[in-house]
């Protein structure tokens, strides 16, 4: 099986949060608000399609992502304000954690479906060692806590988000002008896209990462084996060493 390509991390920074930040900024006063609002948004999401096309990856939070954008897109084009793109900001973090919740709860945890999907844990070795010292139910209760606390930082996502969004997106002057306020906009518009990688998205990646090594922790503890010996061989894992072989 060929291992899936990878999104590039540089790609996606660069078309979800730098060019949409510079284009609401400094193309609003060239252009018009309302282009510069429509091409700045157009870029993530053909950067989403783009890359689903060319890895065949399908990315269910970057679909969530996308389909946040268009929220966003459709809420400045209608002008709508403030408490709208508070409410907004925090719901698709909220909906993305109460389905990892509730995805905890059946036979197949998100955690689970990341293992078996990204091919870079040995499953082959991991099930054996497990049926070997009976730790079957152990693994279980792991998974399940594991996404428990996945659930968790979308949660803390969500309110982060939402607090963020509501001093961000203030209420226009109304004795602005209508190119004023979709100026006004699109500059709150890019705050929140700046703001919302670097006070919530980086620090939510190194939650995510803990997370990470809590579940490498304890699946070590239930299987009694090194790093090494859980990865594949194309996450650069190594092979058992047979205790019964002769010398």
């Amino acid at each position: 099986m060929k291992p899936q390509k990878k999104e590039n991390p540089f790609l996606s920074l660069i078309f979800n949060v730098i060019a949409p930040v510079m284009i609401l900024q400094k193309l609003s006063v060239k252009l018009s608000p309302t282009i510069a609002l429509i091409v700045a948004l157009s870029l993530p999401i053909g950067y989403g399609l783009y890359d689903y096309f060319k890895t065949r990856n399908k990315n269910w939070l970057s679909i969530f992502g996308i389909v946040n954008i268009l929220f966003t897109g459709g809420f400045a084009l209608l002008k709508l304000e403030g408490i709208w793109f508070a409410v907004k900001e925090a719901f698709f973090p909220l909906l993305i954690g109460i389905a990892v919740l509730i995805s905890a709860f059946t036979a197949k945890p998100l955690i689970n479906l990341f293992i078996e999907s990204t091919q870079i844990f040995n499953l082959e070795v991991i099930n054996k060692k497990l049926a070997e010292l009976n730790n079957q139910l152990p693994y279980k209760k792991l998974l399940k806590s594991a996404t428990l606390l996945f659930a968790l930082s979308f949660f803390i996502s969500s309110a982060l988000n939402y607090f963020l969004a509501i001093n961000i997106f203030t209420e226009l002057d109304p004795a602005l002008t209508d190119i004023q306020k979709e100026q006004t906009l699109n500059e709150q518009v890019a705050d929140m896209t700046w703001k919302g990688y670097v006070v919530i998205a980086l620090p939510m990646v190194l939650f995510m990462m803990f997370v990470i090594w809590y579940f490498i922790s304890g699946l070590k503890k239930l299987t009694g084996l090194p790093m090494e010996n859980l990865m594949s061989a194309q996450a650069g894992g190594k092979p058992i060493p047979n205790e019964h072989a002769i010398d």
